[in-house]
């Protein structure tokens, strides 16, 4: 059974429109134990959503994990970094900013808002589906 993810990324760095774009890439450069843990227990056809950090704030798409994790090729130093491969599923229709999931009911509890600074989180898959529902989009 698929887990659900969430990935923030810097869409200035690598946005959601370059994914569908690449059709594939690997998400490498986490560079946070937690996050890498997760990225470790990420398992093909696992399914994210993606969030621009940054100005945007806001989750703008569905990927789906391609390859499970693997050494990360970029490390700074000789730690045990992790990447995975994600290809994208489709955009939101509506982005679902920051503002409208902390006032969301049953998004109270979302990682995203207890831990805005973690890059890779699990998330449960009713917190999926409401992101989904919010941004007028289906699975």
């Amino acid at each position: 059974m698929a887990q659900y993810w969430l990935l923030k990324t810097e869409p200035e760095t690598y946005s959601f429109s370059k994914l569908l774009k690449d059709k594939k890439t690997n998400w490498n450069g986490v560079r946070n134990f937690q996050a890498r843990n997760n990225l470790q227990k990420m398992k093909s056809g696992d399914v994210a959503l993606i969030y621009h950090s940054g100005d945007d704030k806001s989750v703008v798409g569905i990927a789906k994990v391609v390859k499970e994790a693997y050494k990360d090729q970029t490390p700074e130093d000789d730690r045990e970094w992790a990447q995975i491969d994600i290809a994208p599923v489709k955009a939101l229709k509506r982005p679902v900013t920051l503002a409208t999931i902390k006032t969301a009911s049953g998004l109270t509890d979302l990682p995203l808002i207890k831990q805005s600074r973690l890059s890779v989180m699990p998330i449960s898959e009713k917190h999926f589906q409401k992101i989904l529902t919010l941004g007028d989009t289906s699975a």
